[in-house]
């Protein structure tokens, strides 16, 4: 792992989090003011830099804000985290604007300093995982035709570089598609800049979009890029495009129609030399209708369509979708991948996914995490899946490796061969429903069991095994750190350790 670089011109603060780091088996390297680290920087590369950087925000030749922005030009994927006095919290707001993973307000509480430093290890691990997975793995998978189609225009439109309106429902993967445009087009040595329109505060957008210049408003303490300029020479991928206020839809169009903008508080026009895409899950046209989207600006977007297909769309591509996401799953948690028996991707591949494949990945890490087994079965579904297979009984697709017709076991009612003669009894299906209904139900039926058998201490001995599998499962989840679990948890961290010698959880 590469080093926690710390720059800080207060000894104490360095050596304190130096010991610290070092007691955790974390390596650190410590300079007293900006320019030493950026010297440091250029002599060890962008591939030798740190794994998270701790600035201050305020020091002799230097502010933590203007390195934040030089190191982020260099290092976009870089967490830093910023030191602040209390007094400094407009300034911990303008390090958030300029891309800080978090800023930690002086005096800071050790323990606390050092969780928040290893998350942002973890977050960097991450996304150096993501891009290695990005680079070896499929962009995309899907065999059904509307698949195909896509992947058929995004190899048409890959070479070209006219604007593309990407729609479909949400979670379908709609910036997957733009990536794919991107990485194939001529345009893919340069960066791809993805902003989601929909999740950026009005206020904020437009200097998201176009940067400021120092002194622009306030908390503007330094001039910013601005997504336009990061993207330059590649793609700008704009999200949820549908929901741009309508002011900046008039800013938007100038920089589609003559190349140049200007940045907020800006007086010299800046050349934009990137490819726009957009995409959204709105009908647009009816936004036009109703008057709080520009025609002229839709227009000017909609020059090719493309429209992603809703996963129940593609059905037949859940199965391998399935096993790909279980693989992801288990290489970020570290993990052995689990299996899952065809039984229940006939469940999955009947279920309408109305996150699409967002949702899909979601179900597949709950798996990794919470199904008992190995293998998954259908009981191991989580119960948004079980309970809409109740509600709606479905002949169940095989999957690609099946040759014979696919048996659903209904716990306690035997087996239904949905693939051959008869359906199951309503009857049957309530009671799979169930299995997924609640672990109140389960709860309940071991409490009558317990007081049935004329225990005096049911509160006990429930409460216990209920505290221990909630601490035990955010244990699991936090890969063991008790500090990140109790605040997840929502209790004190000397709360949970007094839980777990209490429990026997050592």
């Amino acid at each position: 792992m590469k080093p926690i670089w710390i720059v800080d011109d207060d000894q104490s603060i360095r050596f304190v989090l130096e010991k610290a780091l070092l007691r955790e088996g974390l390596p650190t390297r410590s300079f007293t003011n900006p320019k030493e680290l950026l010297s440091a920087l250029d002599v060890a590369g962008d591939d030798g830099g740190p794994q998270v950087l701790v600035s201050d925000i305020r020091m002799p030749g230097g502010s933590g804000l203007e390195l934040l922005e030089k190191v982020k030009a260099r290092l976009p994927g870089l967490p830093v985290i910023i030191m602040t006095a209390f007094s400094d919290l407009d300034s911990a707001v303008s390090a958030f604007q300029g891309g800080a993973f978090e800023y930690l307000p002086k005096p800071f509480d050790l323990p606390r300093a050092v969780e928040l430093i290893r998350r942002a290890v973890e977050e960097s691990q991450r996304e150096q995982v993501a891009e290695d997975r990005m680079a070896e793995a499929p962009e995309m998978l899907g065999q059904a035709p509307a698949m195909q189609d896509v992947f058929r225009a995004i190899g048409r439109l890959s070479q070209s570089n006219v604007t593309v309106m990407i729609t479909g429902e949400s979670g379908s993967g709609k910036e997957l598609v733009a990536r794919a445009l991107h990485k194939h087009s001529n345009r893919a040595a340069g960066p791809f800049v993805a902003i989601n329109t929909a999740a950026i505060p009005k206020e904020l957008l437009e200097s998201e979009l176009f940067g400021h210049e120092r002194g622009a408003f306030t908390g503007a303490q330094t001039m910013r890029r601005g997504r336009f300029e990061q993207a330059e020479g590649g793609t700008l991928f704009l999200d949820e495009i549908g929901d741009m206020p309508f002011d900046l839809q008039t800013r938007l169009l100038r920089v589609l129609s003559d190349g140049h903008f200007y940045r907020v508080g800006g007086h010299s026009a800046i050349k934009a030399h990137v490819r726009v895409i957009a995409a959204t899950h709105q009908d647009l046209e009816q936004r036009v209708k109703e008057g709080v989207f520009r025609e002229d600006l839709f227009h000017r977007l909609n020059v090719i369509r493309l429209r992603l297909p809703a996963l129940r769309e593609r059905r037949e591509d859940v199965p391998a979708l399935t096993r790909h996401f279980l693989q992801q799953s288990a290489q970020q948690l570290g993990v052995e991948p689990k299996r899952i028996s065809d039984a229940a991707l006939a469940y999955l591949a009947h279920f309408d996914f109305p996150g699409n494949v967002r949702q899909l990945e979601n179900i597949c890490h709950w798996l990794t995490v919470m199904a008992p087994a190995q293998v998954v079965e259908v009981k191991d579904l989580p119960p948004e899946v079980l309970s809409a297979a109740g509600a709606q009984p479905l002949p169940l697709l095989p999957s690609a490796a099946a040759t014979e017709p696919i048996v659903v076991p209904a716990p306690a009612l035997g087996a239904s061969s949905l693939g051959g003669a008869a359906a199951p009894s309503a009857t049957a299906w309530s009671a799979v429903a169930a299995v997924g209904s609640g672990w109140e139900t389960g709860l309940e039926a071991e409490a009558l069991s317990l007081l049935a058998a004329g225990n005096t201490d049911v509160w006990d001995v429930l409460t216990r095994r209920f505290e221990s599998k909630l601490i035990q499962t955010a244990l699991a989840n936090t890969r063991g750190r008790r500090i990140e679990a109790a605040v997840k948890l929502g209790i004190g961290r000397n709360t949970i350790t007094r839980k777990i010698q209490e429990l026997g959880l050592e």
